[in-house]
């Protein structure tokens, strides 16, 4: 009996420990927190000045007709730089999720995922008939995660791209899933103006899901 009094007390974890680890695991919690927090703000001041330039200035088209989609990777961490201020070149608007926000020109380096939703690569403005807007963005709880609500997006859910000074109304046809390897395949009909959304899968990050919306009227 002795014996076995000793080995269990050697099992027992003291309160002290308990409390220190309990201490760190809330502490490590509070970074991550208040991390996304700083960003948050720093997102909406950012934005604020952006599209002020955004309404005193004329934007240039531009427009690329191959197609190579990369895909984003999911709780990206990495901080944006909020250094230069450029002007967006138009806006993605999802109405359904209180989705509002802008997009840089093809070529800048702010056109990035791990700062902004970003047009891949191959897109077509929308003024280009038949052409495809594709845009990818972050899912999951980072402060970048700015795709994070479009697995709520059902067919027949409209988006609206705010562009050289009219408002292009898409409606989403097609919704479908692919494996996460780097590439992407557009499902879409040649015939139709297309916009294309690539996110990472809500709670499956091997795979991503795409959404295919068709142009409905022009404003």
């Amino acid at each position: 009996m002795v014996r076995n009094k000793k080995l269990n007390n050697k099992k027992r974890i003291s309160p002290s420990t308990v409390a220190l680890i309990g201490a760190f695991v809330i502490t490590i919690g509070g970074f991550f927190s208040f991390y996304n927090f700083i960003n948050d703000k720093k997102l909406l001041a950012y934005d604020y000045m952006n599209e002020q330039i955004y309404n005193e200035n004329e934007t240039e088209v531009y427009s690329v007709n191959t197609i190579e989609v990369m895909t984003d990777e999911e709780n990206v961490t990495e901080e944006q730089n909020y250094q230069d201020i450029e002007s967006y070149i138009g806006y993605l608007e999802i109405s359904k999720i209180s989705f509002r926000r802008g997009f840089y020109n093809i070529n800048s380096s702010l056109n990035n995922v791990d700062a902004n939703i970003e047009i891949i690569k191959g897109s077509d403005m929308p003024d280009v008939t038949n052409g495809n807007l594709i845009i990818a963005g972050h899912s999951g709880t980072g402060w970048n995660s700015f795709f994070r609500n479009l697995y709520k997006l059902e067919i027949g859910d409209e988006a609206i791209v705010t562009y050289a000074g009219l408002n292009y109304r898409y409606k989403i046809t097609n919704i479908y899933k692919e494996q996460n390897t780097g590439t992407v395949s557009i499902k879409r009909n040649y015939d139709k103006t297309t916009l294309t959304l690539i996110t990472c899968t809500k709670d499956d990050s091997s795979t991503q899901t795409i959404y295919i919306a068709e142009l409905s009227s022009i404003e």
